[in-house]
């Protein structure tokens, strides 16, 4: 069955211990998140986080090529071409609220969370990957905030995760959506672990040998399993390419103004494919989009994660009903032509009412559908 969450529990030993596995299905579209999806898996982590059996959850990816593509945006963009604005509308509230509430979760879970990063790991499942307690990566990991391609922001946190980086490095990642390899990752801190591609049974295995009665820190012990699955072979991994050119590109991003940090990240030197790829997905991709992705950066740092999620619910919701975001994901994933016709044609002719109209709440705080988040 696709369009799932599958989920286990793995006995460990004769004491009644559990490992929990939660495994995103939905293989024909990379396991891109459904709103089905989401809820299932809200719901058996709700059920986890209680549940005094188990001593950690493995979250993967069905299949060999991707942990998570992203949210599932055809679904929305299916409700804002057929249904009313109010009801599309409704919906992707919905829809990002419980993304939302869901990521949240992870990131404040009570217990273990090792998010198996392997293949793609893109949009919605950075969300989720960036949650985990232990977040692992394999040579083919390859990851990204791609938004920008879409019409849409880089949310599900990343107004928190991308803050955290060096330096402006995020702000880089949003307006470019390049995508960047296992190493890269390790180098920028946005993974803890690289193993080796057959690592997860071994590691599943011996969690489940473990006797856990025995383990005082059950979050240093998972690190330790995990540092001793390492890839120790660096021939076989990616060369790095984020890395070498960091303080090049911090200092590109290390301006006040939307525009300037355009011109400088078109002026970095070098051709190499990834920096041509990063370029490209710039120009193409939707002014609108660029100046939420600067905002967010420049003027957001300072945001609780909760508000940092209650601050993106707003954005999703009048992104989705913009058109923009429309738009983006029609040229890109629907009729696949390539070519979106967004509402500005470059950085420095959108309007800021615009994006000031974006940034405003659509609720009084308390009747904010996060209201409740991280005060409970």
């Amino acid at each position: 069955m696709s369009d799932t969450v599958n989920f286990q529990e793995l006995p460990c030993g004769e004491d009644g211990y559990v490992v929990a596995i939660a495994t995103l299905d939905n293989s024909t579209s990379l396991n891109a998140l459904t709103h089905n999806m989401i809820v299932l898996l809200k719901q058996q982590l709700e059920k986890w986080h209680q549940d005094e059996r188990v001593v950690c959850v493995v979250l993967d990816g069905a299949g060999e090529k991707a942990f998570c593509a992203g949210g599932d945006v055809r679904a929305m963009h299916t409700m804002m071409k057929t249904e009313p604005a109010d009801v599309a509308k409704a919906y992707c509230e919905q829809f990002f609220r419980v993304e939302y509430e869901c990521d949240y979760l992870i990131h404040s879970y009570c217990k273990p969370i090792i998010g198996w990063g392997d293949g793609i790991v893109m949009g919605g499942g950075m969300g989720l990957f960036m949650g985990t307690s232990h977040k692992v990566v394999t040579p083919a990991s390859r990851l990204a905030m791609p938004e920008i391609s879409i019409g849409l922001f880089p949310d599900v946190g990343a107004t928190y995760f991308l803050n955290q980086l060096e330096d402006r490095l995020g702000l880089f990642l949003g307006l470019t959506g390049v995508m960047f390899n296992a190493t890269d990752a390790m180098d920028i801190h946005m993974a803890d672990h690289l193993v080796v591609p057959d690592a997860k049974e071994k590691f599943i295995n011996q969690l489940q040998e473990t006797d856990w009665n025995c383990v005082e820190d059950s979050y240093e012990f998972i690190s330790e399993c995990l540092d001793k699955l390492a890839a120790k072979d660096k021939s076989n991994l990616p060369a790095p390419q984020l890395k070498p050119r960091l303080n090049e590109i911090c200092a590109a991003c290390n301006a006040t103004d939307i525009g300037t940090v355009f011109t400088n990240i078109m002026a970095l030197p070098g051709n190499e494919k990834w920096l041509a790829a990063a370029k490209h997905n710039l120009t193409g991709g939707s002014p609108i989009t660029a100046h939420i992705c600067f905002r967010q950066i420049n003027d957001y740092s300072h945001l609780s994660l909760a508000d940092c999620f209650r601050l993106e619910l707003i954005l999703g919701v009048r992104s989705a009903t913009l058109g923009e975001f429309e738009e983006g994901v029609r040229s890109r994933l629907v009729d696949k032509d390539g070519a979106p016709h967004w509402k500005y044609p470059n950085i420095n002719s959108v309007d800021k009412a615009v994006i000031d109209e974006l940034f405003t709440s659509l609720w009084r705080e308390q009747e904010h559908p996060l209201f409740q988040l991280g005060r409970v």
